[in-house]
């Protein structure tokens, strides 16, 4: 999947998830760090390449991207597999807390909201040919649907034209049926 889609499944995956288990408290402050952590974990799997976006916005970023390509050895290995969101859940359940202070933006949230994101890049890559290898460093890669010839090709027509636009309508049918859920966390700033 793309960048793109990768970003649009996720914030997707995080108004999805928010309607059906809504937070007790919420500030103006978590919500808006929530939807740009939703977004970096969207792209935190694809850090194992030197063209991650992450890397483009750190200094020095392109250089450490191609130290973290040699440490992964190639594309969609430790950061796709369920060791990779055990890490990084255990990485930011402690880092979190530590960086933001919580009387301003609540870490749980936020940890959710990234883990959501990496969650769903990995829930899309499983719609492509390669798959993902869940169990790594076992050489088995899982896809939906289970015949690799069936799953899309990562930036193909396929996914500009329909996946792209049908999360899209996804999100305006969603919205529209769940708005009172929605609205309810609106009401918590």
């Amino acid at each position: 999947m793309t960048s793109r889609t990768h970003d649009a499944f996720a914030f997707a995956s995080l108004v999805t998830v928010s309607a059906f288990y809504q937070p007790n408290s919420l500030n103006l402050y978590t919500l808006f760090t929530a939807l740009i952590g939703n977004i970096i974990g969207a792209t935190l799997p694809d850090m194992d390449g030197a063209g991650n976006r992450l890397w483009k916005m750190l200094p020095y970023g392109h250089s450490i991207g191609r130290v973290a390509r040699r440490i992964f050895y190639k594309h969609r290995t430790l950061t796709h597999s369920l060791v990779g969101v055990f890490l990084t859940y255990r990485f930011l359940d402690w880092g979190l807390s530590k960086i933001f202070n919580p009387s301003f933006v609540d870490p749980q949230i936020l940890l959710l909201a990234i883990m959501i994101g990496y969650l769903s890049h990995l829930l899309a890559d499983s719609l492509t040919e390669e798959g993902v290898p869940l169990l790594f460093p076992i050489p088995l890669n899982f896809g939906i649907p289970p015949i690799k010839k069936v799953r899309m090709k990562t930036g193909g027509w396929f996914e500009k034209i329909v996946v792209l636009p049908g999360i899209g309508l996804y999100l305006v049918w969603f919205v529209s049926r769940n708005q009172d859920k929605l609205i309810k966390i609106f009401d918590l700033i």
